[in-house]
């Protein structure tokens, strides 16, 4: 077994490692890339804005003038060209757009000079990575009334990037090296740390087994994991309720370990995309869809056991602030999908709940409102503050309204009973159940009515009093 764990400690640890690193040489060179790129569109502009008269009237002299003493003062070459694609001006005499890029097509010109001729602007392109040779080339419409006439061409060497590049990746390469010797260093000591109280606790299973019921496990040493275990362990030998806590307690570790297969199976499933062809790009993204469902129904299902605690952790949380963070989290599907999230108000208002209400409940409302609102639905959270008044405290409200098909009012009545579902609809009906279950726990509520013109206000009331948290208080956000 310690073997086990430490061929799965090292794999996880050595994959982490390059799994770090691969990104952040990607950001670096990134980075790079585009610190030149925006230096050199500012110096394309400028060209493209004097070129004019080049272009209309072939009277270039001064911009060639300045064109060669920029290339002689920074050693990139820079041209002008008509919409025909002829130098009409160049800081070179005899130069031509294939001496531009000796490795691109000379019967064809690049690319970036046919889109700025197209009157596109240009964005910031490809990453320019240390094993390629070729110059960075950036080009800007020349126009005049809204006519593209020309274009300003410039071509840059790359060999300081690259070479800049190539020494922060030697950089990174080093720390993650440093990184991974740590931790593969400390394999060895961690796992007989581990491993110590599962020793202890097969001993007392062995004998709980034979008949010795008073054998009780160590818990002062071990990692806090096995300690629980030990602990729980001890009291479902104690007693009858003992055993149900210790159950329920199963259920929901059970419930996180297939979270854990869950996301990975997504990460790996989502990482074939480079892979396929066109014709299954759709059955791919069904597929994460999925497995998406699977997380969410996974979530929910802790969810409820987590509401059996006896303790709930109250804290000051920014409204604002979570939702913000919310509409982000769920951006990504909303554009799969073709939704609109937008958010309005909740600037500064505070309101004390119990930890995680307020992103649940969210959650499940943004989750329903995409499952049913159809194609195109746009989903706005509205955040209002309501001061306390004679006899009435005061109150938040979070709106989570849509505008799709919606459902009746006397469907909206029952839609937050535990597994009810709209006919034919698929999902596992708890998702708004356990929203009013976590509420409840606080003494707030869920209202479902009719949006105008159509689809569904989700309202969320949050009672605080003046919604305000406390100078010094801590506050989530």
């Amino acid at each position: 077994m310690r073997r086990r764990i430490i061929t799965v400690y090292v794999t996880l640890l050595v994959a982490a490692c390059l799994g770090l690193a691969a990104p952040l040489c990607v950001s670096i060179a990134a980075r790079g890339t585009s610190d030149m790129f925006l230096d050199r569109l500012n110096d394309t502009a400028r060209f493209a804005s004097i070129a004019e008269p080049a272009v209309l009237d072939g009277t270039g002299g001064m911009l060639e003038a300045e064109m060669a003493a920029y290339d002689r003062l920074y050693g990139i070459t820079a041209v002008v060209v008509d919409r025909h694609g002829r130098v009409v001006a160049a800081s070179r005499p005899g130069l031509e757009l294939s001496d531009l890029d000796p490795s691109a097509d000379p019967g064809e010109p690049p690319e970036e000079v046919r889109n700025a001729l197209a009157g596109n602007r240009m964005g910031a392109g490809g990453i320019v990575y240390p094993w390629q040779r070729g110059p960075l080339i950036v080009a800007e419409p020349v126009g005049r009334s809204g006519e593209v006439v020309g274009a300003a061409v410039t071509a840059s060497p790359t060999r300081s990037l690259r070479r800049a590049t190539r020494n922060q990746w030697v950089l990174a390469a080093g720390g993650v090296a440093v990184l991974m010797a740590a931790g593969i260093a400390a394999a060895g000591p961690l796992t007989r740390w581990i491993l110590r109280p599962i020793d202890d606790l097969g001993e007392a299973t062995r004998a709980v087994a034979g008949g010795s019921l008073g054998i009780r496990v160590r818990t002062a040493a071990g990692p806090v994991e096995l300690r629980r275990l030990g602990e729980s362990f001890n009291r479902m030998a104690d007693t009858i309720t003992a055993m149900l806590e210790t159950q329920r307690v199963f259920v929901a570790y059970a419930g996180h370990q297939v979270r854990n297969p869950l996301a990975a199976l997504r990460l790996r499933v989502d990482s074939l995309s480079r892979h396929l062809v066109p014709q299954g790009r759709q059955d791919h993204r069904l597929a994460l869809d999925e497995v998406d469902r699977l997380t969410r129904v996974c979530d929910s299902l802790l969810t409820l056991a987590r509401t059996e605690d006896a303790e709930h952790t109250e804290v000051w949380e920014e409204v604002g602030q979570v939702v913000e963070d919310r509409l982000r989290s769920w951006e990504p599907i909303a554009e799969r999908v073709g939704a609109v999230l937008a958010r309005q108000g909740g600037e500064g208002v505070r309101v004390r709940c119990v930890e995680g209400t307020l992103d649940q409940a969210l959650d499940a409302l943004i989750d329903n409102a995409l499952k049913f609102g159809g194609e195109g639905v746009r989903i706005t959270v509205r955040v209002e503050e309501v001061p306390p008044g004679p006899g009435r405290p005061g109150h938040v409200d979070v709106h989570v309204l849509d505008d799709g098909p919606g459902l009746p009012a006397e469907q909206l009545a029952q839609a937050t009973r535990p597994f009810w579902k709209d006919g034919g609809v698929g999902g596992s009906g708890l998702g708004l159940s356990i929203v009013v279950t976590l509420l409840e726990l606080q003494g707030a509520s869920l209202t479902l009515t009719p949006a105008r013109p159509r689809g569904i206000d989700a309202r969320i009331r949050l009672v605080t009093g003046s919604g305000r948290a406390p100078a010094g208080g801590p506050v989530r956000t």
